[in-house]
């Protein structure tokens, strides 16, 4: 892929790309589940964002676990509003690829959450996830809650240490509370249900993480 030193560096707000007033449209439905992507949703639902390289690969991981009510794909922790995927993809909007969870808790804990995370990705390579290369494939945690918070806190620690056990580099994944998520375009969304043979470039450490004995 090509790239540029400026790509593995987050722009300041005052050198990102202005973006635009409208949001990209979105689809009334998930291509899989049939729910909807925006809100509102269901009482008892709880959201959680997680960046982990191409948001292609990335939603399919989420959509197949049981408990998981919608996912959907877009940017966030940038400075460009509503950016488009081009605009991402040129380093200019400080934005990461990332997939938005709606889960019911009941079902599904945050911690068997992470545990797909963990294991989905190599959290530890910066700005770039395999072949891909540039800070939209960084690897982020964007919480909803204190309690989010607090397990995403102890779930770090852990994989932390078992990737270390297994002589891997340190954690590089950004841990924040949720800013605003934008929306990717229509054609992204749920892409490799539509488009089953796809590009899917993610591959984690083989490390195992490990759950909680109270994670359903």
């Amino acid at each position: 892929m090509w790239f540029t030193p400026r790509k593995l560096e987050i722009p300041t707000a005052e050198e990102a790309l202005p973006g635009r007033d409208m949001p990209l449209p979105v689809p009334n439905k998930h291509f899989v589940t049939g729910n909807s992507l925006e809100p509102p949703f269901p009482d008892g639902m709880e959201k959680i964002i997680f960046a982990l390289g191409c948001f292609w690969g990335a939603e399919r991981l989420f959509w197949e676990i049981p408990g998981v009510f919608s996912t959907s794909v877009g940017y966030i922790a940038g400075h460009t509003k509503n950016p488009t995927y081009d605009e991402v993809c040129s380093g200019q909007t400080g934005h990461t690829e990332a997939v938005l969870i709606v889960f019911e808790p009941e079902k599904v804990s945050v911690e068997t959450l992470l545990k797909v995370f963990w294991e989905g990705h190599d959290p530890t390579q910066g700005m770039r996830q395999g072949n891909d290369v540039g800070t939209q494939y960084r690897s982020g945690i964007y919480t909803f809650s204190d309690a989010q918070r607090d397990t995403v806190s102890v779930s770090y620690e852990q994989f932390g240490e078992a990737l270390a056990a297994a002589g891997h580099s340190g954690i590089t994944t950004q841990v924040i509370e949720a800013p605003e998520f934008y929306y990717a375009e229509d054609y992204h969304q749920q892409y490799l249900a539509k488009n089953p043979a796809g590009y899917c470039g993610l591959g984690g450490t083989g490390v195992i993480c490990p759950e909680p004995e109270n994670a359903k």
